[in-house]
């Protein structure tokens, strides 16, 4: 690991989640370069930050292996937002881990999650620095409530079964719709019996209990980290996910959804998969801030040992803003060298859950933990 610690590079930095990481970085007067393939696009990024904290601007492409190790080398982290990740981000994620500089970015394809831990989380290690994948909304909030939940279950006791439910409607961008073909394609696997299996691509999930205002919701199969990340910090014998069908189709429309994502997923694996890219590309980048800071998100938690069961709840505000303050407070942390431990963490074994998720009360980040039952 880099002994002195240099700027954070942001890369993939003129995308709609990079230019949030920049913005957040310029506002907490952090130093750092926005790197990423078209120069034009970086500079112009560069001017429309505040002129007293005006990054660098390094232009490499991810075909240029030595500009990426340089430029690498001489930083204090590397948060890497050019995805989807599956296509294009391995090569960043080769270059930070050779260079031996901390390495987190804002993925939520579980393939490639499953690649920073098994392949690139041994080399990290034996660099001496952390790989941190899945450092924003997808998936620190889930990660650290199921650490929070199970810390609620009586001494003695552990968990054996983990339950995540995601209540998340928001208007998503053009990079996270793009990462949803990648997902949706099928080939996820779940931690079931104590391994990771190939997951059942049954759509529909059984219903979950959110509590509160929300209540019991239909839920549909959502391919999360958890199952990757949980294992490693709690060694649970099953971990599941979901996400509510009205996060996507409010509703009478949720009715039809399951055959509709059955469709789809099929069709992600054909040539149809191109022109869905490129109708994408059509659609409106993202979201404002007013619009993102109107959407609220809730994630439960059940953690079930031998005897009893805990709940846990989790609830924010916009999920963009929250990543860009999840990410960079996680370089800004890692530069400092505050990660505890190397190589490829889940959010809740790199940093304590409660410290690190009490300094988004901007985003009304709060959670709760119900007393064993």
């Amino acid at each position: 690991m880099n002994s002195e610690a240099g700027p954070i590079t942001v890369y993939g930095a003129t995308g709609y989640t990079g230019r949030l990481v920049s913005a957040e970085l310029a506002r907490r007067e952090i130093p750092f370069i926005v790197a990423g393939r078209n120069r034009e696009k970086l500079e112009a990024l560069a001017d429309s930050i505040d002129p007293l904290q005006t990054p660098e601007v390094h232009a490499v492409p991810t075909s240029d292996e030595r500009g990426m190790r340089e430029l690498f080398d001489r930083s204090g982290a590397v948060i890497a937002c050019a995805g989807p990740f599956s296509l294009h981000g391995e090569p960043v994620l080769a270059a930070a881990v050779e260079a031996g500089t901390p390495y987190l970015d804002t993925t939520g394809e579980q393939d490639f999650i499953r690649r920073a831990f098994d392949y690139y989380g041994p080399k990290a290690a034996r660099a001496g620095a952390p790989v941190l994948p899945a450092m924003g909304f997808d998936y620190v909030p889930g990660d650290m409530l199921a650490a929070l939940t199970a810390a609620a279950l009586p001494e003695g006791e552990s968990a054996d079964r983990v339950r995540i439910g995601y209540h998340a409607p928001f208007q998503p961008s053009r990079g996270t719709m793009r990462s949803g073909i990648e997902m949706i394609k099928g080939g996820d696997v779940e931690w079931r019996e104590g391994a990771l299996r190939p997951a059942s691509q049954k759509v529909n999930r059984p219903d979950f209990d959110f509590g509160g205002e929300l209540g019991v919701q239909a839920m549909m199969h959502y391919p999360a980290a958890e199952h990757i990340t949980v294992p490693g910090h709690l060694s649970p014998r099953t971990v599941e996910t979901s996400l509510t069908v009205a996060s996507f189709a409010p509703g009478a429309a949720g009715k039809v959804l399951p055959t509709v994502s059955r469709g789809l997923g099929i069709a992600m694996r054909t040539p149809l998969r191109k022109l869905m890219s490129r109708a994408i590309s059509a659609m409106p980048e993202g979201a404002d801030e007013e619009s993102r800071r109107s959407s609220n998100f809730l994630i439960g938690c059940e953690v079930t040992s031998a005897r009893r069961t805990v709940h846990g709840t989790l609830s924010g505000t916009d999920v963009y803003g929250l990543t860009s303050a999840l990410i960079s407070e996680g370089a800004i942390r890692a530069m400092r060298g505050e990660v505890n431990g190397t190589g490829a963490l889940a959010p809740a074994a790199a940093f304590d859950p409660a410290g690190f998720l009490s300094g988004f009360g901007d985003y009304q980040v709060r959670w709760e933990v119900s007393a064993a039952r």
